[in-house]
């Protein structure tokens, strides 16, 4: 788990971003032991923003005996949490691009499909049976 990351997500959660510490303390007990899901994506969001360092890029500050995320707080925490943008088709593709086939289409594709193919499978087995 980044657990700068986390400050950020548990500051920005709070009314003005601000926390006491036992609010902060509790909310990292609980998202550290929430699975393996939060320690991935706070290492997914933490790796966009390798040099984090919450404290001297004033993204959070102390005060009050907790801490308050600072607007360059939020807008660091956005940019972890944007979606990357599509990227834009080649404008000329190359003379040498094939043009895809079409996938073929199943004829027997869900619950309908496995219905039919249990039935043809029974009455291949019972005609092999006899």
């Amino acid at each position: 788990m980044n657990f700068q990351v986390t400050v950020l997500k548990i500051l920005v959660s709070y009314p003005d971003g601000f926390a006491v510490m036992a609010d902060l303390k509790r909310d990292m007990a609980i998202l550290a032991t929430s699975g393996s899901d939060w320690a991935e994506r706070t290492r997914r969001l933490g790796s966009l923003v390798p040099d984090l360092d919450i404290f001297s890029q004033a993204l959070i500050e102390r005060m009050n005996g907790g801490w308050r995320i600072t607007e360059k707080g939020r807008a660091v925490l956005e940019f972890m949490e944007a979606r990357p943008s599509r990227p834009e088709p080649a404008k000329d593709p190359p003379e040498y691009s094939i043009p895809a086939a079409p996938l073929p289409v199943l004829a027997h594709s869900g619950r309908r499909g496995r219905r039919q193919r249990r039935r043809s499978d029974h009455v291949r087995r019972s005609a092999n049976a006899s």
